[in-house]
């Protein structure tokens, strides 16, 4: 039934226009605006509603993923634009915000909504 559909994830933010500002300008992402709606547009053509909510909870997971080629590379430019790392217990980071501690290298931040996302690095 859904196999030839393009299916879409979404989630929710308190306030779109942060969100703009912070997608658009802070990542460097595609973003446009329908209807009081944001769609996000990742590489390869994925496409991530936005959409505001009026009682909006953060997620507690990450809601967005970014693969780069030099974790230190994205997370110095990511800081140098105001992204603060977070830091999450039994998930020892190192003086950047990488946790290394297994699997691929990764740094978690949030968006003005509290919405965890992270960069991370195939080892």
């Amino acid at each position: 039934m859904f196999k030839n559909t393009k299916a879409f994830s979404g989630f929710s933010v308190d306030d779109t226009e942060k969100a703009k500002r912070f997608y658009g300008e802070t990542l460097g992402l595609e973003v446009s605006e329908e209807f009081g709606l944001l769609k996000l547009r990742l590489a390869g053509g994925t496409e991530v509603l936005v959409y505001p909510k009026a009682d909006h909870t953060p997620a507690s997971f990450t809601i967005l993923n970014f693969p780069v080629d030099d974790i230190e590379a994205a997370v110095d430019e990511l800081g140098r634009r105001g992204v603060r790392f977070e830091r999450y217990p039994g998930m020892d980071a190192d003086e950047k915000g990488i946790f290394r501690g297994g699997g691929p290298f990764i740094a978690w931040f949030t968006d003005p909504a509290g919405n965890v996302i992270s960069v991370l690095q195939e080892r």
